[in-house]
C-alpha cells in the first residue's frame, strides 16, 4: 500500500476497520499533532505498533493545530503531516480530524487499544473514559518524553539570537 493511500476520510477509515475486524485483526489508535516529525513521534508510533494491530494514526487539522498550540502553529500544513507519517512502516492508516481531542475518532472505529505517549498516564489520558466506554483499553507507549516539536522550535529560535 502507498504512503498516500493511507490517508484516509472518516467513511474509508470506517470501512478499512470493518474490513480489519472481519479478518480478526486488531485496532490500534494513537494520535497527535505530528509537527515537525521527530525521534520521539517515531517511537511512540513503533510502541504503538508493538501492541500488536493495525495502526491507525489521527493527526489534528491544521486549525485544530492553531488552537491547540497557537497561531504560529502548525510548522507543517495537515496534508503534508499526514503524507510524512502515512510513509512509516508502522503506520497503517491515517485520518487528519478537525476536533480539538480524539473522542469522537474513538466513537467512530471504537479501538480495541488507545495508545498514548509517556506524557501521560493510563489515568491522565483525557479520552480514557470513552475508551473505556467503547470496550478498549489505554496503553502507555514511547520513550521518555524528551523530545517536542516546541522545544525544537524554543531551542532554534534561541540558538539564533545568541
Amino acid at each position: 500500500m502507498s504512503a498516500e493511500s493511507k490517508i484516509l476520510t472518516r467513511d474509508q477509515l470506517r470501512e478499512q476497520v470493518e474490513q480489519w475486524r472481519r479478518a480478526g485483526e486488531r485496532v490500534i489508535l494513537a494520535n497527535g499533532n505530528f509537527d515537525l516529525l521527530h525521534v520521539g513521534h517515531v517511537r511512540y508510533l513503533r510502541g504503538a505498533k508493538a501492541l500488536g494491530g493495525q495502526l491507525v494514526v489521527a493527526i489534528n487539522s491544521d486549525q485544530s493545530v492553531r488552537t491547540l498550540k497557537g497561531e504560529d502553529r502548525p510548522i507543517m500544513p495537515e496534508r503534508e503531516r499526514a503524507e510524512i507519517v502515512s510513509a512509516l512502516a508502522d503506520v497503517d492508516a491515517v485520518i487528519v480530524f478537525p476536533e480539538l481531542d480524539v473522542r469522537s475518532i474513538i466513537r467512530e472505529i471504537r479501538p480495541d487499544i488507545h495508545a498514548k505517549g509517556t506524557d501521560y498516564t493510563a489515568d491522565t489520558v483525557p479520552e480514557r473514559d470513552v475508551v473505556a466506554d467503547c470496550g478498549g483499553r489505554v496503553a502507555i507507549v514511547g520513550d521518555s518524553k524528551d523530545h517536542s516539536t516546541s522545544e525544537i522550535i524554543r531551542s532554534r529560535l534561541s540558538s539564533r539570537k545568541s
